[in-house]
């Protein structure tokens, strides 16, 4: 489980755990959220809400959706600033998984860049 900080204060956090950022993954909800500004506030996280609203509308929710929206998108303290530090943990914890799934690779697969 992961915490990340919900105001630049640090009083209050929102817990994520490893199911959400999977979720994240899995549906790609942080992909393309962000301008090329790289500005975020409360209008990408309408943005997000927004495309997971549509996600559920469209048949493709699940209760994986529905914890991520309850415990973290929804959550009565994710404002922007929450949001950037959701990304941020986001990026750390899939290059830490891209990092181990090179390590797993036998020798021949892993990929020459």
């Amino acid at each position: 489980m992961y915490k990340i900080q919900a105001n630049k204060s640090g009083s209050r956090t929102i817990e994520v755990e490893e199911s959400h950022l999977n979720t994240i993954k899995e549906y790609a909800l942080l992909e393309g959220l962000v301008d090329s500004h790289g500005v975020i506030d409360e209008d990408v996280l309408d943005k997000l809400k927004f495309n997971i609203r549509s996600l559920l509308e469209n048949g493709h929710g699940n209760k994986q959706i529905l914890d991520l929206c309850l415990d973290v998108v929804y959550n009565n303290n994710m404002k922007a600033f929450g949001l950037a530090q959701l990304i941020e943990l986001y990026r750390k914890w899939k290059h830490s998984h891209e990092d181990e799934a090179a390590e797993t690779l036998p020798e021949q697969e892993q990929p020459n860049y």
